[in-house]
C-alpha cells in the first residue's frame, strides 16, 4: 500500500530506467513530483527501499534498481542485470489451511500517525476470516479512541484492502497523504467525518481531497497477557 507520491517516484524510477538506463538524480525527483526539497524525495527513497519496490546499488552514482511495481508484484526495469521478486502483502488461500498475511506496523486509534507502512511480520489467519474475499494485511492499533466498538490498544486488525466504503464502516483512512488512522467513515455533503468511539476524541471533519480510503475492518486478533 503505497501513498500517492510513493506511487508516482515509483512509476518516474520506472519510466527513466526503462528509457535511458539510468535512475533520475534527486534534484529531477524533486522537480518531477513538484516537491519542496531534495530531503522529502530521500524519505519517500527510504520508504520504497523498506517496503521492498526499489534497492540502492552499492557503490554506484544514482544507482536505483526497481524490484516489483504496485499492482502485481512483477519484476519490474531494472537497471541491473538480475530481476528480483519480492513476496506481495498477502496470500492466496491455501484451502483447509490458513491465510498468511503481512503486519504492516502500526495504526493510530486516536490522533494519526505517520503512515510508515512497511511488512514488520507475517501473522497466520483462519482461512474463513481472510480467505476468498481479496488482499488483506494487519496493523497494530495503537492508541484508545476505538474502545467502545470493542478495538483495544495492542489489538492486532485484520484490513480488507479497498479504496471505498460505505457509511459506519470502520476503515484505515490516509489523510493527507501523510497520516493514517482507524476511525468510522461518515460521508456528510461534500465532507468526510472520521468518528472516533471513545468520547474522549472529537470527529474530525476533512474536505473529500483530503482523505483516501486504503481498507476496511474486516477481524480483530487480541493477545492476551
Amino acid at each position: 500500500m503505497l501513498t500517492r507520491k510513493q506511487q508516482q517516484l515509483l512509476l518516474f524510477i520506472n519510466k527513466r530506467l526503462s528509457e535511458d538506463g539510468v535512475s533520475p538524480s534527486f534534484e529531477e525527483m524533486k522537480d518531477a513530483l513538484d516537491l519542496a526539497s531534495k530531503s522529502g524525495v530521500h524519505r519517500l527513497i527510504t520508504a520504497l527501499e523498506e517496503r521492498g519496490f526499489i534497492r540502492r546499488l552499492a557503490h554506484r552514482a544514482r544507482a536505483l534498481e526497481v524490484l516489483k511495481m504496485p499492482e502485481t508484484g512483477a519484476p519490474a526495469v531494472s537497471s541491473d542485470a538480475e530481476n528480483v521478486v519480492r513476496p506481495n502483502f498477502g496470500a492466496e488461500p491455501d484451502h483447509g489451511a490458513g491465510v498468511e498475511v503481512a503486519v504492516l506496523g502500526k495504526i493510530a486509534a486516536g490522533v494519526p500517525i505517520e503512515a510508515i507502512q512497511h511488512e514488520q511480520s507475517r501473522i497466520m489467519l483462519p482461512p474463513d476470516l481472510a480467505g476468498g474475499r481479496g488482499e488483506h494485511y494487519a496493523l497494530e492499533v495503537e492508541g484508545d479512541s476505538m474502545i467502545e466498538a470493542g478495538i483495544l490498544d495492542g489489538d492486532i486488525v485484520i484490513i480488507e484492502r479497498c479504496d471505498t466504503a460505505t457509511n459506519g464502516e470502520i476503515v484505515v483512512a490516509l489523510v493527507d497523504e501523510e497520516e493514517a488512522t482507524l476511525k468510522r467513515l461518515r460521508r456528510k455533503g461534500g465532507s468526510v467525518a472520521l468518528e472516533a468511539a471513545n468520547p474522549a476524541y472529537e470527529t474530525r471533519i476533512f474536505g473529500p481531497d483530503r482523505v483516501r480510503v486504503q481498507g476496511k475492518l474486516v477481524g480483530l486478533i487480541r493477545r492476551y497477557h
